[in-house]
């Protein structure tokens, strides 16, 4: 299938050519806190058909912005460099989508590791530097605070300054900015 374009020379316009495709950026955002396996992405991405999964997947690689990496019989999608650089962009759709998320609906389905870019945002406020291990529910996953940025990765830190145990609730409450995390933070 030839890939799309909007023929326009204009950086904005050359961006969307790469990740504006239904779904794409929301693979970039599920691979942002490392390698996953195509059955982890197919599960954390409800909605998504399993030919539009391989054909963005399969895009994005072309495209230079994630590897496939085989190793027998497993199978892992990790992003590349420029991948990993789209993580600011996610920041700021999460930033600017933030306030207009609204009430969930219950047809909203929700990850906790979704809620990973605010609460990044949120944590960035409280820690200037260093490691903090965040557990959702049964979800763990860990930040890294350096004056380059915060990167988010899964599981708990294996080495953490600081802990963080949110039930979902809490943690959506965070992350919509209806609650402070500095009220959730429990030293």
């Amino acid at each position: 299938m030839p890939r799309r374009s909007y023929d326009h020379y204009c950086a904005v316009s050359r961006a969307l050519d790469l990740v504006g495709d239904r779904w794409s950026l929301l693979v970039v955002r599920e691979l942002c806190s490392g390698p996953r396996r195509y059955s982890d992405l197919f599960a954390d991405l409800p909605g998504i058909s399993t030919d539009m999964l391989a054909t963005r997947l399969k895009g994005l690689e072309r495209e230079g912005l994630l590897t496939h990496h085989r190793d027998g019989m497993r199978s892992s999608y990790q992003l590349t460099e420029a991948g990993r650089d789209l993580r600011p962009v996610l920041d700021a759709l999460s930033a600017w989508g933030t306030p207009r998320l609204g009430d969930r609906k219950p047809t909203d389905a929700v990850r906790a590791h979704w809620l990973a870019l605010p609460l990044g945002r949120a944590i960035g406020d409280l820690v200037p530097e260093g490691t903090v291990s965040v557990h959702i529910g049964d979800t763990a996953l860990h930040f890294v605070l350096t004056p380059d940025g915060i990167t988010h990765h899964d599981g708990p830190a294996p080495v953490a300054d600081r802990e963080l145990h949110l039930s979902l609730s809490e943690a959506t409450e965070i992350a919509a900015g209806s609650r402070s995390l500095r009220d959730a933070w429990k030293d």
